[in-house]
C-alpha cells in the first residue's frame, strides 16, 4: 500500500482569498490534503483511490480506478427540514457517453434519463453504504456517482462501490464503515477475482460481495449457472477476505485525509413517556402478535387501533410529545415481534422459523396467451404471462453498455410490475420504480442461465403482483418458471425461490447473542428483522441470490446457515410446482410459428412487388413479419398458427415456380395477352410469365396488317 500527499497550487490561492463565509469548521478548509492508497488484491490486481484533488468542496469526494476505469463519488450531507424516520440517502450513479469515447445516439446527442443499469448499480450501491450509518442518524445525504472513464476492461459498479465507501470515510459525515467490496468469478475451477469483461465471458459465476472490517458481509448481490451450494459459500467466503484489503486502505485513507466527523443529535425518547407507552399497550401488542389467525390487513389494522388509542391516551399527560410517543410505540412493537420470534421460535402467523407458508399455483390460466401461469404463497400472489416475438425486432446494443458491462442478451426480456393495490394502498400509475426494476432484474438473473443456448424467438416474461406480503420477487422466479414451462420454453430445470431472515439479540456493543433464521419472509418479518436474503435456484443448485443486510455486516456464519436453510425449502417449493407443470408443454395453437422459406430467383420481384407494395400488403392483412434471411431465403414470423396458414397460402402461390413438362414439336394452346408490334404475349399455363412469340414464328398474315385493317375497331 502506497501513501501520496500533496496540495494543488489552484487550492493554496483558494485559501489566500479573504472574506470566506462558511459554518463549517476552519479546519476543513486549512487541512484539505491530497493523497492516493492502493490496495492490492491477492492476483495482483489493484484499486487505487485518490481524494483532495476533486470535489473539494463537497464534505467527502474519490476518485477510484482500476485498469482504466475510474469513478468519482462525491458525499454530501445536510441537516434534514423536516422530521425524518428514516435515513434519506439517496445514491445517483451516471455514466456518460463520453466516458467511453462515444456520442449519445438519440435524436438531441445529449445524454438522457437513468438506464436500467444506472438505476440497478445506484441500488448496489445504496445497500452496500446504508447498513454503516449509525443508528438515530437522518440527515439528507447524497451520493453522486460520475463515471469518469471506462477501459471495457473492469466493471465500473464495484469500483463505484469501494469510492462511495471512501468518500464516506474521508468526509465529515457520521459513518461507521470502511466497506469494501469485490466482484468474483468461477471458470476452469479457479476463483476469479475482480474478473475482466473477457474472463466474465466464460464465468459460471457473477457475484459482488461487499464487506465490513471484521470479515461481515453487507451486501451480496450475483447470479450463478446453476452452481452447487458448496461453491457459492466458497465464494462468498473467499470475497469476504479478499475486500479486507480494499477496507485497510480506505482505513489508511481516513486516517491521513479524513475530516473530524460531524455530531449530530440523537432523538432520545424520555424514560417516562417509554414507561406509559409500555404500561399501555405492551399486552395488547403482544397478544395481537401471538394472533395466529389474523392475516396482514387484519393484524395491520389491529396494531394501528391499538397505536391510535394510545396516541389518544397520551395526548393529555403529553400534549407536546407526540412523536416521542410514537416513536416509542414504534420501539416497543419492534421488541415484543423481536422478542417472541428469539424466545419461543413461533412466528406472529404461527409458522415455526422453518415452515413454508400455503402454496397454491395453476398454470395455462389463459389459454390465448402463448404462457400463463399463477403462483400464490400465503398472501403473496403473482400473475405470469409469456409473449413470443421474432428475434428481428431486437434492439441495437447500447454502446456504452457494452462498454461497462451492462449489456445482456435481448431474446429475454423480465418486466416486473408492483401495482399500489397489491397492498391495499392508493397510487398512480406511472414510469417504472427503482424497485421494480430491481426485483425484476433478480427475478430474470435467477431464469436466465436455464434458457436454452439459442433461443429462436424474443421471449418476454411479464410479471404482475396482484398481492404482497413479503418475497414477490422470488414468487416471480416462481411463476416465471411456470409460465415458461406452460409457453413451451425447454429449461434445462424448474426453478424456484425463496426469501431468508433472520432475528438477533445484541448486546451493548453490537455483538450478536442470539438468533433465529427465518424461512420465507412475511413482509412485516423484513421491516422488524435484521436480514433479507433471496435465494433462487434449482433442485440442485443456485441461479442468483441477494442480500440485504440492516446490521452493520452479519457474520459469515450466519449467511452460511441461511444459505444451507434455504435448499429444503426450494426443493419442496419445486415439488408443488411439478404437481401443476413438470415438462415444457410440446404444443399449443397460440405458439407462433417461424420458418425459412427458399425464394426462386426469378420470383423475388414477384414477391416483393412494386416498392416492397406486395410484401407489405401480405404483413398488414396476415399480421406476419418477414424479412431477408440473404439473397434467395426469407424467414417468416407468425404469432400464432392460423395467421402463418393464411401467409403461406399466399406466398406459396407467390414463390411457386413449378413448370409443367412441355413435349417437343407437341402442339399447345396458348392464351394470347398482349399483341405487340413485334409479336404476341403468351401463356401457355396459368401463373407462367408471359413470353414473346415473334412474328416470324407466326403465320404468314403478319399482325401488323392485321393491326391496319382492323384499326379503329
Amino acid at each position: 500500500m502506497r501513501l501520496h500527499t500533496g496540495q494543488s497550487s489552484y487550492c493554496k490561492s483558494f485559501l489566500k482569498i479573504g472574506g470566506l463565509v462558511s459554518n463549517r469548521p476552519a479546519v476543513r478548509w486549512s487541512s484539505r490534503k491530497a493523497g492516493e492508497v492502493t490496495a492490492k488484491f491477492s492476483n495482483g490486481r489493484t484499486l487505487v483511490l485518490e481524494t483532495g484533488r476533486h470535489a473539494r468542496m463537497a464534505d467527502g469526494a474519490i476518485v477510484a480506478t482500476m485498469g482504466q476505469t475510474s469513478v468519482l463519488v462525491s458525499a454530501i450531507s445536510k441537516p434534514s427540514s423536516v422530521p425524518q424516520s428514516f435515513l434519506p440517502l439517496t445514491v445517483d450513479y451516471r455514466q456518460k457517453y463520453a466516458a467511453a469515447g462515444r456520442i449519445p445516439s438519440n435524436y438531441l446527442k445529449r445524454e438522457m434519463g437513468p438506464s436500467d443499469h444506472e438505476i440497478l448499480t445506484s441500488r448496489v450501491i445504496d445497500r452496500s453504504v446504508r447498513p454503516m450509518f449509525p443508528s438515530g442518524f437522518m440527515d439528507e445525504t447524497q451520493l453522486t456517482c460520475n463515471l469518469l472513464a471506462v477501459d471495457g476492461v473492469y466493471s465500473p459498479d464495484v469500483v463505484s462501490i469501494n469510492a462511495a465507501s471512501a468518500a464516506l470515510a474521508v468526509s465529515s459525515i457520521p459513518w461507521r464503515g470502511p466497506v469494501g467490496a469485490v466482484r468474483m468469478g468461477f471458470c476452469d475451477d479457479e476463483m476469479l477475482v475482480n474478473p475482466t469483461r473477457k474472463e466474465m465471458q466464460h464465468s459460471e459465476l457473477d457475484l459482488v460481495v461487499a464487506s465490513g472490517p471484521k470479515k461481515t458481509v453487507v451486501m451480496l448481490e450475483g447470479s450463478c449457472n446453476n452452481m452447487l451450494l458448496p461453491k457459492v459459500q466458497s465464494a462468498i467466503k473467499f470475497g469476504v477476505k479478499e475486500c479486507q484489503s480494499v477496507v485497510e486502505a480506505i482505513k489508511k485513507l481516513a486516517e491521513a485525509f479524513g475530516k473530524p466527523k460531524n455530531s449530530f443529535e440523537q432523538h432520545v425518547i424520555p424514560p417516562e413517556i417509554v414507561d406509559a407507552v409500555q404500561c399501555a399497550c405492551s399486552e395488547r401488542i403482544t397478544a395481537v402478535f401471538r394472533d395466529f389467525s389474523l392475516d396482514k390487513q387484519e393484524r395491520d389494522l389491529a396494531v394501528a387501533t391499538i397505536r391510535n388509542e394510545v396516541l389518544t391516551v397520551l395526548h393529555e399527560q403529553y400534549p407536546e410529545g407526540r412523536a416521542h410517543v410514537e416513536m416509542a410505540f414504534q420501539a416497543l412493537s419492534k421488541k415484543i415481534f423481536r422478542d417472541l420470534v428469539l424466545q419461543t421460535g413461533i412466528r406472529c402467523d404461527g409458522r415455526s422459523c422453518s415452515d413454508l407458508r400455503p402454496i397454491r399455483c395453476s398454470s395455462d390460466v389463459f389459454p390465448a396467451l402463448h404462457g400463463s401461469s399463477v403462483f400464490e404463497r400465503g398472501q403473496t400472489q403473482v400473475q405470469c404471462t409469456v409473449a413470443y416475438d421474432s428475434l428481428h425486432d431486437n434492439s441495437p446494443l447500447n454502446p456504452l453498455l457494452q462498454a461497462t458491462g451492462g449489456a445482456k442478451d435481448r431474446n429475454f426480456l423480465l418486466h416486473y410490475s408492483f401495482p399500489s393495490f397489491a397492498t391495499n394502498e392508493l397510487g398512480r400509475s406511472g414510469p417504472i420504480s427503482r424497485r421494480e426494476i430491481g426485483h425484476g432484474a433478480l427475478a430474470e438473473k435467477a431464469l436466465r442461465p436455464l434458457l436454452p443456448v439459442n433461443l429462436p424467438l424474443t421471449v418476454l416474461l411479464s410479471a404482475t403482483v396482484l398481492e404482497s406480503n413479503g418475497s414477490s420477487s422470488m414468487g416471480t422466479v416462481c411463476g416465471g418458471s411456470m409460465a415458461l414451462y406452460d409457453a413451451g420454453v425447454k429449461l434445462t430445470a424448474p426453478a424456484a425461490g425463496v426469501a431468508m431472515g433472520v432475528i438477533t439479540d445484541t448486546d451493548d456493543s453490537g455483538n450478536i447473542k442470539d438468533f433465529k433464521i427465518l424461512t420465507d419472509l412475511l413482509g412485516i418479518e423484513d421491516y422488524l428483522g435484521d436480514m433479507d436474503f433471496k435465494i433462487a435456484g434449482t433442485r440442485t443448485g443456485i441461479t442468483a441470490l441477494q442480500a440485504d443486510v440492516k446490521l452493520p455486516g452479519l457474520p459469515l456464519s450466519i449467511i452460511m446457515n441461511a444459505l444451507l436453510n434455504s435448499t429444503g425449502p426450494r426443493v419442496q417449493i419445486i415439488k408443488l410446482m411439478n404437481k401443476e407443470i413438470s415438462e415444457p408443454r410440446e404444443e399449443k395453437d397460440t405458439w407462433p410459428v417461424v420458418v425459412t422459406i427458399e425464394v426462386p430467383i426469378s420470383r423475388r420481384a414477384k414477391l416483393i412487388g412494386p416498392g416492397g407494395s406486395t410484401l407489405r400488403k401480405l404483413q398488414a392483412q396476415t399480421g406476419v413479419e418477414i424479412w431477408w434471411e440473404d439473397s434467395d431465403r426469407i424467414t417468416m414470423f407468425a404469432p400464432n398458427r392460423l395467421a402463418y396458414e393464411e401467409a403461406r397460402e399466399t406466398l406459396d402461390s407467390l414463390v411457386d415456380d413449378r413448370e409443367p413438362s412441355l413435349e417437343f414439336g407437341a402442339i399447345y394452346s396458348a392464351q394470347i395477352t398482349e399483341v405487340k408490334q413485334t409479336g404476341v404475349m403468351v401463356q401457355l399455363y396459368d401463373n407462367m410469365t408471359p413470353v414473346l412469340l415473334h412474328n416470324s414464328q407466326l403465320d404468314m398474315r403478319r399482325v401488323s396488317d392485321f393491326l391496319a385493317r382492323h384499326e379503329g375497331e
